[in-house]
């Protein structure tokens, strides 16, 4: 498995009730637009609604990053990614499962529905990535973004990037899991 997801950004609680949108230094995008990194410890959020990961984050969060920027454009399905890893659609969970998956950062083995996610990884926010999570809807942090099923911020319909995190809480309240060391 990759490890890109077990990075997620750990947004201390302070921050999301503030609503800063997470951990992170700032910083622009290097000079070559066509970049998958960008300076800082934060990622950012492309006029493309894609994302661009961090140059200092672990490589686990670069490659959960590029594989959520992989299932940005899926659609959304009930159930969509729990069959198989590979998809046309995605619900939260399954778009969450992808993300943490052997396509993304390598610390997940099979998806999970989103209440199952009280048993993977550790309690709380993590440095890197954060698993939002309750009986009904999950999604997860990166690098300071948002990469869920719900409001996402190019409008479309299934998995996106938000800027900030605080709108993914829409269907709350949320526990927080993340993996060791990200």
């Amino acid at each position: 498995m990759a490890f890109a997801i077990a990075a997620l950004a750990v947004l201390p609680s302070a921050a999301v009730a503030a609503g800063s949108g997470g951990v992170g230094t700032g910083g622009g995008t290097t000079s070559d637009p066509t970049t998958t990194t960008s300076t800082g410890s934060k990622a950012k959020l492309l006029k493309s609604g894609l994302a661009t990961a961090p140059a200092d984050a672990p490589p686990e969060v670069q490659a959960a990053i590029e594989a959520a920027n992989r299932i940005d454009d899926a659609g959304y399905c009930t159930g969509g990614g729990h069959a198989k890893w590979n998809s046309k659609c995605y619900d939260c969970s399954g778009a969450v499962s992808y993300v943490l998956g052997p396509k993304g950062a390598g610390v997940l083995k099979s998806p999970l529905p989103s209440g199952d996610f009280n048993t993977w990884g550790k309690r709380g926010l993590g440095e890197w990535m954060t698993v939002y999570y309750n009986g009904g809807h999950a999604f997860i942090a990166i690098a300071g973004l948002r990469f869920d099923t719900s409001t996402p911020d190019d409008g479309a319909e299934g998995p996106g990037w938000g800027k900030r995190i605080q709108d993914g809480m829409v269907n709350g309240p949320f526990k927080k899991r993340h993996f060791r060391g990200l």
